[in-house]
This record gives C-alpha cells, structure tokens and sequence, in this order.
C-alpha cells in the first residue's frame, strides 16, 4: 500500500475498516426529552471553557431517541448541554453524552470531538408517562419523567434552540500522553423536518457517580421539559478557537 493511497483514502480508524462511515449523517424520527433546570452557578463555572460565557446557571438534560441514523444505526443518548454565548452569539456547549453504541461514540469523537461514554441509556413511554434513564454499569445515575403530550409546542418555539449553534472541546492526544489536538468546535443541525413537539410536568433525580458525574451538575430547580420528534441533518464542524495555537 502506497504513501498517497494512504493519503487519499484515510479518514478514520482502522484504515482497512473505518468504525463509521463518511457522511452526511442523516436522523430521521429523532426524538428529544429535554429536561431544562436552574443549577449551581459556580458548579457550572467550573466546566465550561473559556471563550464561552454562561449566561445564567442553566442546564438541559437530554435523552435522545435515534431509531434510524445513517451509518450509525439505532440507538439511543443521553446527556447535559449548558446554554451559553460565544462572542454574543447564542448557543448551547455539549458538557457530557453517553450511549450505547460504539460507531456514534467513535466517529463523534474523532470527528467533532463530542464527550461521549458507553453507557446504558433509554427513552420510552410508560402508560402515560415519558420516561428517560441513565444507567451507568449497574448504577443508575439520572432518571428524568414527563407528563406525555400534556399541551402542543409551536414549531416556532423550538426551531430556534435545533438550528443555534452548538460548540464542543475537542481533545486529540499526541502519542507521548500531551495533547496535539485541543480544540473549541462549532456545528449545526441542518435540513431540519419539524414533526411535533409538546411539553408537560416534569421531574429529574440525578445520582452520584464517579465516572459518569451528572450530579456535579446539581438540580436546584426544574425549569420545564419538552418533547421533540424531527428530522435532521448533522452537520460537520468548524475549529473556533485553537488552544494551543
């Protein structure tokens, strides 16, 4: 095999067996339980990277059903994302995600540089309730309940919050253990198939766990929830500020 074969066709791991394909990433049906709660402020200030800036001490707990997803599958996510601004622009940082596939924790990765972890998340509706767990190894770590379609949302309501940008730290080690990559990254949803959404009584528990430290994050007050089925595209990612540069 050739220096420029190598060139020309590596984008990812293994050479001979890429774990994920090339895009674009298409999602169709996927649907979104958003649990939105007021935390600790200096908790919160304590992990999410300069340049970005916290607005108010906010988090938004996902769970994500993604039953057919190009190249990747069907699985399901879970995970907190801190609405924030960067250089007066409103957005979201993506803190923690965790599920349960293994192409969509490796291309997420390598190509974004999205924090993700193998863990066991699901999304489902029980009777009349929707309901979102977060199982790490034998612990239950977050377990997150809403009122199923108690009151429509307008398109209008949540389109801004899919198509607002969403910044990511990407952290590539270098082969001596130091960082070669290090990274804030900006992408986008794109294509977006409004389908529905709607919102209800919620509630969330988050629990202590060592390697998965959702609860670092803590619950002072749950804000509201919504409920999201959609269609979209995600859309690969641009470098915003390089640390090491």
């Amino acid at each position: 095999m050739s220096e420029d074969t190598i060139r020309s066709k590596a984008f990812a791991m293994p050479f001979t067996s890429p774990a994920f394909p090339k895009g674009p990433y298409r999602f169709t049906n996927r649907e979104f339980f958003i649990v939105t709660y007021r935390t600790d402020p200096e908790a919160l200030a304590q992990v999410v990277p300069a340049p970005l800036e916290i607005a108010e001490p906010i988090v938004k707990y996902e769970f994500i059903r993604m039953p057919d997803s190009n190249g990747f599958g069907d699985y399901t996510e879970s995970g907190q994302v801190i609405p924030v601004t960067y250089k007066g622009q409103k957005g979201a940082y993506v803190h923690s995600m965790y599920l349960d596939d293994g192409p969509p924790i490796l291309g997420g990765r390598e190509l974004w540089g999205f924090p993700k972890k193998y863990a066991k998340p699901t999304m489902q509706v029980f009777k009349e309730t929707l309901v979102g767990t977060l199982d790490f190894g034998p612990v239950r770590v977050c377990t997150a309940t809403m009122g199923y379609k108690h009151a429509d949302l307008a398109e209008a309501d949540v389109m801004p919050s899919l198509t607002a940008p969403n910044f990511l730290l990407k952290i590539v080690p270098h082969v001596d253990g130091t960082a070669r990559v290090c990274e804030l990254v900006k992408y986008h949803m794109t294509d977006i198939v409004f389908k529905g959404a709607w919102t209800g009584p919620a509630s969330i528990e988050l629990a202590h766990h060592a390697l998965a430290p959702v609860a670092s994050l803590p619950v002072v007050e749950v804000l509201g929830a919504t409920h999201i089925l959609s269609d979209l595209t995600l859309g690969l990612g641009e470098v915003v500020h390089d640390y090491l540069a």
